[in-house]
């Protein structure tokens, strides 16, 4: 009796060390494939930005999707492939057109800036509104100038009281979990770079 107790035992401990062992090498040789049939924005749509989360406080992009006043914006965003970008741990500052700024650009501007060969063009523009950090617009108007996510710098002004970054005002500030997005009336364009 007892050497069937042990047998019994002995088999169950190497299925149970089989199945791990198996688990593992499955996970090692990523043996789950790709549906067939998916689609280019199925494939596209990975990362930190698809990840549905009910229960967090809205990040930076988060805040822009629910805005009516900033889906041109967010069209850009989606055309720059910059989605994971700003949702990112930060924190951020997102200094966000509204649908009017972009509407105030030269007639064609969007649409052609929409277009995937102009998409590094359009990526350049987003990132000239992405600060790090996280300042509320008070503490903004201590700035002369602020860093850019694309390298360059943008200018800080304070006229009759109103804050003014790289020429457009700051009509709004709406706190995100990564960071603040800070409604402008103007879409920022870099300086050409030298």
């Amino acid at each position: 009796m007892k050497r069937i107790k042990k047998l019994l035992l002995l088999g169950t401990s190497l299925l149970l060390i089989g199945l791990v062992s198996n688990c593992k090498n499955e996970a090692k040789t990523g043996t789950t494939t790709a549906s067939p049939t998916a689609t280019t924005d199925e494939a596209k749509e990975k990362g930190q930005a698809f990840i549905e989360d009910d229960g967090s406080t809205p990040n930076v992009l988060n805040i822009a999707i629910g805005s009516p006043d900033h889906t041109t914006l967010v069209a850009a965003v989606q055309a720059a492939d910059l989605e994971n970008v700003l949702v990112n741990a930060g924190p951020l500052m997102v200094f966000a057109p509204t649908n009017e700024a972009f509407a105030a650009l030269p007639e064609g501007t969007v649409e052609d800036l929409l277009k995937p060969e102009n998409k590094d063009a359009l990526a350049n523009i987003l990132k000239f509104h992405v600060t790090p950090g996280n300042y509320s617009k008070e503490f903004i108007m201590k700035f002369k100038k602020l860093g850019q996510a694309n390298d360059q710098s943008v200018p800080v002004e304070v006229k009759d009281g109103e804050v003014y970054v790289g020429g457009a005002k700051i009509i709004a500030s709406v706190p995100a979990g990564n960071g603040i997005v800070h409604v402008v009336d103007k879409v920022m364009l870099p300086p050409a770079k030298e």
